[in-house]
């Protein structure tokens, strides 16, 4: 048995409108929206009463896709706080390769995402930094040099 691709990572959101905005500032596609419920959903998610939006967004080179999700019912809850630093178990962030590293924590800011740390350089390789995004989820950035 193999893995034949990763098909795409899921996030939890309490605002669709703004995330997919955020996400689409940062250059991912809108592939679609849908209104999801049913006894499949309730017994794929082992809960009862399932009612969520969802918004497929995809990279711009069409491999990576991204899920975000707003859940009607049951209500989402946080199991961390939002503001959770990089050190915290579980997923942590998602990365993405950009052209211009600068001008795309610039756009992000405009839009209210603050940096974790700060913008470094990684040998002569790349310029990395972590943004805080929707629902204090951590969005890496990597711009690679040379």
């Amino acid at each position: 048995m193999t893995i034949q691709r990763m098909d795409h990572v899921s996030v939890v959101v309490g605002d669709l409108e703004a995330a997919v905005a955020f996400f689409t500032d940062l250059g991912l596609e809108l592939e679609g929206q849908a209104p999801i419920q049913g006894r499949w959903v309730d017994r794929v998610a082992g809960l009862d009463g399932v009612r969520v939006d969802i918004a497929m967004m995809r990279t711009p080179d069409g491999h990576g896709r991204l899920e975000l999700t707003t859940f009607h019912t049951p209500p989402a809850i946080s199991a961390e706080p939002e503001d959770a630093p990089t050190n915290t178990l579980g997923l942590r962030s998602i990365m993405f390769a950009v052209d211009d590293i600068d001008a795309t924590v610039a756009g992000l800011r405009a839009r209210g995402a603050q940096l974790v740390g700060e913008v470094v350089q990684y040998q002569d390789r790349y310029r990395l930094c972590y943004v805080r995004g929707p629902e204090g989820i951590i969005v890496a950035l990597a711009e690679q040099l040379g």
